[in-house]
């Protein structure tokens, strides 16, 4: 398998990835390396969660299409553009709206609640504490299965992340966004020729995104209820990645932080999401997951170094989380690598 790579995105069982003591079982292997593997040639892998899993992944976003569908109109002050740019970047909390994007998103953020940003009583999207907690333990052990492969010490990131669980007056720097891209209603008077448009199989798809987006995330988790995510291969191609999900399974990709702070070693993904202007009635809602290091803190590859990797001048230095998360990251260069550069695969005998 290291030889040739896989043949399309990676599937992993959730329940295989979760670290134990002692010895590391077949299954965790063979899991491990079809994760490092998808990642490093499609930037993306499939995750599947246990079935009962699955339910609370269909209801939350069964109520987040009702929450946004009863969203008829939206107050002036909530058209806001949050970007990873803004000193706020760990403070969003509750609805906005974005409309040159179409999309509306509502933050829920542990320890923060929209009513003290805006002395407003909100009743958001159910099941979002619940949800936060499910993306939260699988993007820790899929953190946890990246860094074995990186034959790196057990949970080596840990003093960047947030306590688990988090302590007395502590916010999550983590966040979930419950999404809704191209809702009609929502849409309004904007104009769509403002959107690059392309037709495919007589349909017309609308990209949003269309310059791609980048994480600035470790690891980050997508749950939509209909296709639309693309990622961009190692190859340039844009790979649909959300095409056949099961009702239990959820899109993962890693971020800017991670490739951070692990000197270059883990590339982010490039991704876009296309909106279908003539089969997306209600809109395309999603569940947006993404693990986020604390900000008093410091992005550094020291454990990198301890397990003997070289590591580039660029990244010789720490770099306070703060400062990361509020600039701009030019990201270009990353992509014009070969396949498998970021990953150094060793044959497997499993």
């Amino acid at each position: 398998m290291a030889g040739t790579g896989l043949p399309s995105l990676g599937r992993v069982k959730l329940a295989d990835l979760v670290p134990s003591d002692g010895l590391p079982s077949d299954s965790y292997k063979i899991s491990v390396s079809i994760l490092s593997q998808s990642l490093a040639q499609f930037s993306a892998v499939i995750v599947q969660f246990p079935a009962t899993d699955g339910a609370l992944l269909r209801s939350g976003l069964e109520s987040a299409r009702l929450y946004f569908h009863q969203r008829e109109t939206y107050p002036p002050s909530d058209i806001i553009h949050h970007t990873s740019e803004s000193h706020d970047w760990c403070k969003t909390s509750g609805y906005y709206a974005n409309p040159p994007l179409w999309q509306e998103t509502y933050d829920y953020r542990p320890g923060l609640t929209s009513s003290e940003l805006n002395n407003s009583i909100e009743l958001p999207p159910a099941g979002l504490s619940d949800i936060f907690s499910l993306f939260g333990k699988a993007a820790r052990d899929i953190l946890d299965a990246i860094s074995f492969h990186l034959n790196l010490r057990s949970s080596p990131f840990v003093e960047i992340l947030d306590n688990a669980p988090l302590r007395n007056q502590e916010i999550s720097s983590s966040v979930l966004s419950v999404c809704c891209h191209g809702r009609p209603s929502f849409q309004g008077p904007q104009q769509h020729h403002n959107i690059p448009a392309t037709q495919e199989d007589g349909q017309l798809l609308m990209y949003p995104d269309n310059d791609h987006q980048v994480d600035k995330s470790l690891i980050s988790l997508v749950k939509s209820d209909r296709a639309g995510l693309h990622v961009r291969d190692f190859q340039g191609r844009w790979i649909l990645v959300d095409g056949d999900l099961g009702p239990q399974e959820a899109i993962v990709f890693p971020g800017l932080a991670l490739y951070q702070a692990t000197a270059g070693y883990v590339n982010p993904a490039l991704h876009r999401t296309e909106i279908n202007m003539e089969a997306n009635m209600y809109g395309r809602c999603s569940l947006g997951f993404k693990l986020l290091p604390k900000s008093m803190t410091s992005l550094d590859c020291s454990e990198m170094r301890a397990a003997g990797y070289g590591v580039e001048a660029q990244f010789q230095l720490p770099v306070p989380v703060d400062d990361f998360m509020q600039r701009s990251h030019p990201t270009d260069h990353l992509f014009n690598r070969p396949a498998f550069q970021c990953f150094n695969f060793q044959p497997t005998h499993d």
